[in-house]
């Protein structure tokens, strides 16, 4: 019986198994058969095949890492052949084949423990060293001196490879040891040692280093090898198997730095997120990443805090906000809401620089899904900018497709469940929240309380008819509704993509036929124009809606960053039609799929006069497939469209399932209103209203046929 090595549970091993994956192992067995399922272990890399990547785990075991577990494209791996890498083994099958899988944590400080998986058994890396010196003591009592400096050597570099100090001091020779001076003399030890010191000698002070001059963050990509000094904020502390790890941002950029106590010990305890400090260290670069290896780190007061402060405070505010404001076109209803882009965009960039998380939420639809890639688009770049780690992209971005147009409690649990793990497992600051299509009405405001209990901020981009309690709720709403303006011909993609224009002008040109994609209909004509400049003619524009309305519905919890960038920002060749691609194929499927769901509406649809209201009714409970592309709204939105022309007077499409109601007008009409007037006439139904003016109806199921007549008399009352 022993103690896990990262919590101390009592178990038979090293290690418990709800902390098997925060350990890595190296693999010193020689069958497949050997290897643990679920465990990190430390490879190598063999070599690359179309399909994948074979990586040695051990001297005896290879596997395969298949294309299809990485979290980024294949050809973007920046491994060789001979790298040191970091994978789980997912399964070791009957044959002998053993499938790997992706590793965000690719270097050993990462983990939070470490052990050697001996094939039979898991041991602690000091055991089987002593083990394995044991061995070669007996087996190599005789060996000369030179071989004795050889496995002194190995032990100085596996020191170093494990994150601890890289020098140390050199022993004192033994009294009976023999010392040559310079003049070619031999004298003992004691005998050096027992010679009085002169005067001169003793009286001698040492000479101080001349003080380091402050460099910055930026700058230090040239100055590998180097002793530096920088001065700057602590972002992030993460406590590893070997060094503690703390992230320093100054005024141009954001750097890890290794401090090493002892192995898993937390080296420097009083500095803390958030310190403002000096530190000076070597600049070094670990699997390609910048990284400083500490020799001293300060925490400033006074003065001399209130100085860095305010340096890195004028630079981020300075950096920040953008220097001009340029709309992507002349859009009365995104001009209305100009100011609120550009501090928008400055809440996003700043987040950035100050190593801040940034979590996109947005609707599963294709105007969310757009709009959500189009912030993306701009912000990943900048993070690669500011910060040095490779993998910063997947560390300080991600965008999390919400169920429906709401903020609601649920989401916001999620969001800070993980953000509290983030910070207390990996030292993470606490996150910039981006609600995008989404988050806009008063049915939001309790998760943004929620956040803010954390002092955790939320932004709001989002076309919806907006509630004045969100101004409050957070720290920037782009909604034009509360500007007076007409939202009818605006989308929150449309808002979006100016936004991230000004996050990053580097990647306007990408960004601008994202607006013309976003409306189903009736886009505006600069919008259509701007596409076409960029090289998008209307069917490549429509062949991307439909094709990412198809793939937001398909597991719409995942963000589907690499596929999304495929469909809007696929690379067109001069000789080859831009709706030949990806985007025309996967929207071929989207038409097929909804052309055979709104036969079967359009044939199962009741049609009602009253009182000079046409209203077309269907029953989403038996005339759709619920569970299957594709969704009501989205059904209904086409089914309106289709319709609404053969009717002279108001013509109203309700879509009323077991315990929801939905409803699209000719005319304008807002859900709130009409879900009071439902309440009053089925007062038993507990009506409720989710999304606002521009939501929908719940109710109890129970009471579904008074509340369907209640909402046609509210109808008939409300448009004749």
């Amino acid at each position: 019986m022993g103690n896990c090595i990262i919590c101390g549970t009592p178990v038979d091993g090293e290690i418990c198994e709800s902390h098997e994956e925060d350990a890595v192992f190296e693999f010193d067995g020689n069958s497949p058969s050997q290897l643990t399922p679920g465990r990190y272990y430390r490879g190598t890399v063999d070599g690359y095949a179309d399909f994948g990547v074979f990586v040695d785990i051990g001297d005896h075991v290879t596997g395969l890492l298949h294309r299809s577990e990485l979290d980024k494209r294949l050809e973007s791996l920046d491994w060789e052949p001979g790298d040191d890498v970091f994978v789980q083994v997912l399964d070791v099958r009957d044959n002998g084949n053993v499938d790997l899988g992706w590793s965000i944590r690719q270097r050993e400080r990462e983990f939070r423990g470490k052990l050697i998986d001996t094939g039979s058994d898991e041991v602690r890396p000091e055991e089987f060293e002593d083990d394995t010196d044991e061995t070669a003591t007996h087996a190599g009592a005789t060996d000369d001196a030179v071989d004795a400096d050889d496995v002194a050597a190995g032990d100085l570099q596996a020191a170093a490879d494990d994150g601890g100090p890289t020098e140390t001091e050199t022993p004192a020779p033994d009294a009976s040891e023999t010392v040559t001076g310079g003049s070619g003399s031999v004298a003992t030890e004691s005998a050096a040692a027992s010679t009085p010191a002169t005067d001169d000698a003793a009286d001698a002070e040492p000479e101080t280093e001349p003080a380091l001059n402050r460099t910055t963050i930026d700058s230090i990509d040239a100055q590998v090898g180097s002793v530096v000094r920088l001065e700057g904020e602590i972002t992030g502390v993460r406590q590893t198997s070997g060094p503690t790890v703390f992230e320093l941002r100054d005024e141009t950029a954001t750097v890890e730095c290794a401090a090493f106590e002892e192995a898993g010990v937390r080296a420097y305890p009083d500095v803390e997120i958030d310190d403002v400090v000096a530190l000076e260290g070597e600049v070094e670069r670990h699997h390609g990443e910048l990284q400083i290896e500490t020799e001293s780190l300060e925490i400033l007061a006074g003065e001399e805090r209130e100085t860095v402060h305010d340096r890195l405070e004028d630079a981020i505010e300075s950096e920040a906000r953008p220097a001009a404001v340029d709309l992507l076109a002349d859009h009365d209803a995104v001009t209305a809401v100009e100011d609120g882009l550009v501090d928008a965009a400055t809440a996003i960039r700043r987040a950035v620089m100050e190593a801040r998380p940034i979590v996109v939420r947005h609707g599963a639809t294709a105007d969310g899904y757009v709009a959500g890639a189009a912030i993306e688009r701009a912000v990943l770049p900048l993070i690669r900018e500011k910060h040095t780690r490779e993998d910063a992209e997947y560390h300080y971005f991600e965008r999390r497709p919400l169920d429906g147009r709401v903020y609601d409690m649920d989401a916001a649990t999620n969001d800070v469940t993980s953000m509290l793990e983030a910070r207390d497992r990996h030292g993470e600051q606490l996150p910039l929240v981006v609600l995008v299509d989404a988050g806009s009405t008063v049915e939001s405001v309790d998760g943004y309380d929620l956040l803010s209990m954390y002092d955790a901020n939320a932004l709001v981009i989002d076309d919806s008819r907006a509630d004045e309690a969100i101004v409050d709720a957070v720290s920037v709403a782009v909604t034009p509704s509360l500007e007076g303006v007409d939202v009818s011909d605006v989308t929150s993609t449309a808002l979006a993509a100016n936004v991230a224009a000004h996050v990053s002008d580097d990647v306007r040109s990408d960004l601008e036929h994202l607006p013309a994609v976003s409306y189903w209909e009736d886009a505006p004509a600069d919008y259509v124009d701007l596409a076409a400049e960029a090289g998008y003619d209307e069917t490549d524009i429509a062949n991307r809606r439909e094709a990412v309305a198809l793939e937001a519905y398909y597991q719409s919890y995942k963000d589907k960053r690499e596929l999304i960038i495929d469909l809007l920002f696929e690379d067109s060749d001069a000789s080859t039609p831009r709706n030949d691609g990806l985007a025309a194929h996967v929207s071929e499927q989207f038409r097929a799929k909804l052309e055979s769901e709104l036969e079967t509406a359009q044939e199962n649809c009741t049609v009602r006069g009253v009182d000079g209201v046409t209203v077309t009714l269907l029953d989403t409970d038996a005339f759709t497939h619920r569970y299957d592309f594709p969704t009501t709204v989205l059904l209904l939105d086409e089914l309106h469209r289709r319709e609404r022309d053969r009717a002279d007077a108001p013509f109203v499409t309700l879509g009323v399932g077991s315990d929801e109601l939905h409803v699209r007008a000719t005319e304008s009409l807002n859900v709130r209103d009409l879900g009071d007037a439902i309440a009053e006439q089925a007062s038993d139904a507990g009506v409720s209203v989710v999304g606002g003016a521009d939501g929908h109806v719940e109710f109890l199921p129970g009471e579904r046929d008074a509340v369907r007549e209640a909402a046609i008399d509210a109808l008939a009352e409300t448009l004749a």
